[in-house]
């Protein structure tokens, strides 16, 4: 069942799709109402899941289920996995890759692959400062608060210098 995004639950669980490219205006609209269709047939076996999305920056889909409502399961969770994956197929997209990292360089939000992170991070081209995508949140609250951090604050600061 469909609900807005600012209507669910700070406590909701989030997944988070980064795309490898910014999505058109064309592509926004069309994975807007292709998430409705799925969020409004998304069960748990059989229960209905209050859910919602977002889309940030036109690169993040962002899939949310209030669990207060309705506890996802493996199978609910598989379902928006290949809800996800046919999205990919259909708009040429690679929106399930982890081993892609977003940061920003003041406006521009770049991707770029895990190693060439790490370069970056050696070369201090990357520094403590910088405002990276912390993708493993897992709820609303913490999306909101603690998506866009300084590098020093998520599990980035590993491969800093």
């Amino acid at each position: 069942m469909f609900t807005e995004y600012k209507n669910l639950p700070h406590s909701s669980r989030v997944w988070i799709y980064q795309s490898n490219r910014e999505f058109t205006q064309k592509e926004v609209t069309f994975i807007s109402k292709k998430a409705v269709e799925f969020v409004n047939q998304w069960t748990r076996h059989g229960d209905d899941l209050r859910g919602s999305f977002t889309i940030r920056y036109n690169q993040f889909l962002v899939l949310a289920v209030d669990e207060s409502f309705t506890n996802v399961s493996g199978c609910s969770i598989d379902s928006s996995v290949r809800f996800v994956q046919q999205l990919e197929q259909e708009l040429q997209l690679d929106l399930m890759n982890k081993m892609n990292i977003t940061f920003k360089d003041k406006d521009i939000i770049n991707l770029v692959k895990l190693a060439d992170f790490q370069k970056f991070a050696k070369a201090q081209k990357i520094t403590p400062e910088t405002i990276v995508f912390n993708n493993m949140v897992n709820t609303k609250a913490d999306f909101e608060n603690k998506w866009e951090v300084p590098a020093k604050e998520s599990w980035h600061k590993r491969f800093l210098v």
